[in-house]
């Protein structure tokens, strides 16, 4: 137990939006999404990042248990943490073993319900995860492969899954003008969370820029120069749709 190793891009000590309380949040390296509105977009390369076994981050993490009092803990985002699936497995054990709670930050694009073998994996996963924050980009596959490269069929299964087996999961929609805002693709959103059973928290997170220096450090031409920030109207009219 934790000699898996994974890529580490970087950690954050006092996450605040994470999950529940404040959160000790992990960030790992790669992802196959290439999202136009990407903040990260240097966690993409599967190869880069800082190779630690579960055991030495788990170590560094639990110093800060004193902060997380009752409902904090432990938080691993990427990137996209499920291509590192038994690393993962692996860090959520050596916190279960302590108490600790565990959050998985996902947008679930690895997620093969066709796959036994990574089923298998996911099954034990989530035997050791607490908590599942799911990134729904987009409701119609066509925009979501315009928008991420990658289609969706099989992020909303990951949805139904948590569903039908009770696993508590809060959903994240980034809201973007002209692009993610759309009465239609909100309304079909709604639908689902009317079918899924275990969301206990729906989120619009506002577009922001704020990433926009990565892309033009890493040379990369940003897709959505000089798309707006929504107005608080909008995200208020969003946020109705979704009965949040």
């Amino acid at each position: 137990m934790g000699q898996v190793k994974g890529r580490i891009h970087s950690v954050e000590t006092f996450g605040l939006v994470d999950g529940p309380g404040v959160r000790y949040v992990v960030f790992l390296q790669g992802c196959r999404m290439r999202c136009k509105y990407c903040h990260n977009p240097e966690t993409w390369k599967l190869d880069e990042g800082e190779e630690k076994t579960a055991q030495e981050v788990f170590a560094k993490a639990y110093r800060y248990k004193s902060y997380w009092k009752d409902n904090g803990g432990l938080t691993v985002s990427g990137g996209e943490p499920l291509l590192q699936i038994d690393f993962l497995t692996e860090l959520f054990t050596l916190a279960k073993e302590k108490g600790i709670h565990t959050t998985l930050d996902t947008s679930a694009n690895p997620f093969d319900p066709d796959s036994p073998e990574f089923m298998d994996k996911f099954e034990k996963l989530m035997e050791v995860t607490d908590l599942v924050m799911l990134d729904i980009k987009e409701m119609d596959p066509e925009k979501h492969k315009a928008l991420t490269g990658q289609t969706n069929e099989n992020i909303l299964a990951l949805a139904d899954w948590l569903s039908d087996h009770g696993k508590a999961m809060w959903i994240r929609h980034v809201l973007v003008p002209a692009l993610t805002d759309d009465e239609e693709g909100l309304r079909a959103l709604r639908a689902k969370l009317d079918q899924w059973t275990s969301v206990e928290r729906v989120e619009i997170l506002p577009y922001h820029t704020l990433g926009l220096f990565k892309w033009e450090n890493l040379g990369i031409v940003y897709p959505l120069e000089g798309v707006r920030t929504p107005t608080l109207e909008e995200v208020e009219k969003a946020e109705k749709i979704l009965g949040i």
